[in-house]
């Protein structure tokens, strides 16, 4: 695979770009797309509306803190959907709170980053995760998405 497609699910404009600099400094191509809600993010993982002909994701960013669906109610969409479930979901969070983490992890979540107040511990961990799914985690190839 020499392109990866990402899908980032946040409302914070200034953690959106953050997290796209810190994928496009890891220096893998990639496609990114945003979506700033939860009802977005599940239109667009399931190809809704506007989003018919969305590319499927291989790694969202999940932040949990989100309008309308929240990131827990999309991380269980997503699990309990034979077409979305193989997608690996890195929940970032301001919360370390361990009934947090727990919670992420019981609804499946791949990954649980903690956001790191300093930009550079931030970018650190963006790329942590980037090589370990684009470089060492054997992935499953993409299924075939019918609506």
């Amino acid at each position: 695979m020499d392109s990866f497609h990402i899908l980032i699910v946040e409302d914070n404009p200034g953690d959106v770009r953050l997290t796209i600099t810190a994928l496009r400094d890891a220096m893998i191509s990639n496609d990114v797309d945003v979506a700033l809600d939860g009802e977005q993010a599940l239109a667009f993982l399931r190809r809704e509306g506007r989003y018919v002909n969305a590319p499927q994701p291989d790694l969202v960013f999940l932040d949990l803190n989100i309008p309308k669906v929240d990131g827990h109610e999309v991380l269980m969409a997503m699990k309990t959907d034979s077409r979305l479930r193989h997608i690996p979901v890195v929940v970032i969070s301001c919360s370390d709170a361990d009934r947090d983490i727990e919670r992420a992890y019981d609804e499946q979540a791949s990954v649980y980053l903690t956001k790191p107040t300093d930009l550079d511990l931030y970018f650190t961990a963006i790329r942590a995760v980037k090589e370990l799914w684009f470089h060492f985690a054997a992935l499953p190839h993409h299924r075939p998405h019918t609506n």
